[in-house]
């Protein structure tokens, strides 16, 4: 077990006991932006591990709650646990309810639940502005201890180059509500067959652009095929491949992938491993290396 789920499940044990919640059988999920348990009571327990989760997460809490009023499908949070969300020992904890899958969904699915998303109006809540996308990856960069000097200064350039590219982009319409992490891996499909979005973590308001680029990554980075990108802009009703700035985009959204496994690695052997391959590919100017994502986990204390 990693040092980062081992101090994931000692978070969830305290929280858990302080709360009267049975954590017993609880299983790890998954470690990435938040480390995810399942509970045997049908409980999702998330352990946000970024930066800001404590400003951030009541507004998540609040707009996942609107987004249930307007009939949206998305996931729910357990309102029935009234102390949410909760921090301890500097990390912010949030219970939702869990979405049993069954079997994977597709793009096109994902391109016509954007394209609902993106039709709603902004939600009356204190919701922040997606202006600066790679905030985190440059926070991560300064307080790492496992980059080299000569990567750290690399890597400031590039991510000063990339916002200054990013800063004179010209959106497609005007800002919506934006998921934040639009990737297929958060599109979770029901025992009934329809289709739920979870992971709100990074709700906003702003471009467009920035939720449907994370498909067309895919395809660079992560396996996706060329039908699965033609299928997502089919039900989305638009490509981003004609948009002007969608070069920027994807190089925005490379250097944006490489601020978990910075924030990671010190603690995660996964991240470790990973970060290397991401910073030599960007390095080299590989567009098309194959990255990785870790492997989901199913482990108990």
């Amino acid at each position: 077990m990693s040092a980062l789920a081992a101090e994931a499940f000692a978070i969830l044990r305290e929280v858990c006991d302080g709360m009267g919640i049975d954590h017993r059988g609880a299983r790890l999920l998954r470690v990435r932006s938040n480390a995810v348990f399942k509970l045997r009571s049908e409980i999702v327990v998330r352990i946000a591990t970024s930066p800001g989760a404590r400003a951030r997460l009541p507004v998540v809490l609040a707009v996942a709650r609107w987004l249930a009023g307007q009939g949206f499908p998305a996931v729910r949070p357990a309102d029935e646990i009234s102390e949410q969300p909760v921090e301890h020992g500097g990390r912010v904890v949030t219970f939702w309810h869990y979405v049993p899958a069954s079997g994977r969904p597709t793009t096109t699915e994902l391109g016509e639940i954007l394209r609902s998303l993106h039709r709603l109006p902004v939600p009356p809540h204190p919701l922040k502005r997606f202006a600066d996308p790679l905030a985190e990856v440059r926070g991560a960069v300064s307080r790492s201890a496992v980059l080299t000097s000569g990567q750290r200064a690399w890597l400031s350039e590039r991510i000063a180059e990339l916002t200054d590219r990013w800063t004179d982009l010209d959106a497609d319409g005007p800002p919506v509500l934006l998921h934040g992490d639009a990737w297929i891996d958060n599109l979770l499909r029901c025992a009934d067959g329809h289709v739920v979005l979870c992971d709100w973590d990074g709700v906003a308001v702003g471009p467009r652009e920035w939720d449907l680029v994370h498909t067309y990554h895919g395809q660079r980075r992560f396996g996706l095929t060329s039908a699965d990108v033609d299928a997502f802009a089919d039900a989305y009703g638009s490509d981003l491949r004609s948009w002007p700035g969608y070069s920027t985009l994807m190089e925005v959204r490379d250097m944006y992938a490489v601020g978990i496994h910075i924030r990671n690695a010190a603690a995660d052997p996964f991240s470790r491993r990973e970060l290397p391959r991401r910073l030599d590919s960007l390095a080299r100017g590989e567009k098309n290396a194959r990255w990785y994502m870790a492997e989901p986990v199913t482990v108990s204390p």
